[in-house]
């Protein structure tokens, strides 16, 4: 499923029900989302980035682009979007000039090849640890809401993700995942 698919399948979720949202910030204008932020899950809620997405990945992406500063790169993941950045910036405590975004949410990149220096800082557990792969989480919300007169629940979640990918090799990837799914 494309990313831009995704992106709308979570948008629709969503817009079964505003109450399933949880923020500190919701931001109804993708262009005031403050990127860092975004990847580190301090701030937005599920409706602000899946709006964020829409904006950079719909049919306003070169204006969300020049906007932020970034080019996109070829990938050899197809689930992964990348970007570069034209300026570094800092997210949890590093810098990165190179982001990329999953189906649910923003990831940093970075210069590192062991990811549990990263992991530990953040508080991420690992669920797979081996020598060739990292994937690890840290659940920042997880809530049901059911549909008043409706068998229909709502899960809200959102994560802190830290990993590793074959077609990063020497990269530690870091970020949030946003999801509304309909169980």
């Amino acid at each position: 499923m494309s990313f831009h698919r995704q992106g709308a399948l979570l948008l629709t979720a969503l817009l079964l029900s505003a109450s399933a949202s949880h923020a500190e910030t919701a931001e109804q204008d993708p262009s005031k989302i403050d990127l860092a932020k975004l990847i580190e899950c301090t701030t937005y809620d599920v409706p602000s980035y899946n709006n964020f997405a829409m904006w950079l990945t719909g049919p306003e992406s070169a204006v969300a682009m020049k906007q932020l500063s970034i080019s996109e790169l070829p990938s050899d993941n197809p689930f992964l979007r990348e970007f570069q950045l034209s300026t570094p910036m800092t997210v949890f405590g590093r810098q990165t000039n190179r982001i990329v975004f999953a189906s649910t949410g923003p990831l940093a990149v970075f210069d590192e090849t062991d990811p549990h220096s990263l992991a530990k800082q953040l508080g991420v557990t690992a669920s797979v640890d081996q020598p060739n792969k990292f994937l690890g989480e840290k659940v920042i919300l997880s809530r049901k809401d059911q549909r008043e007169n409706s068998d229909t629940v709502l899960e809200t979640r959102i994560s802190l993700n830290v990993s590793t990918v074959d077609t990063h090799p020497g990269k530690t990837l870091a970020g949030c995942s946003y999801s509304i799914e309909v169980e």
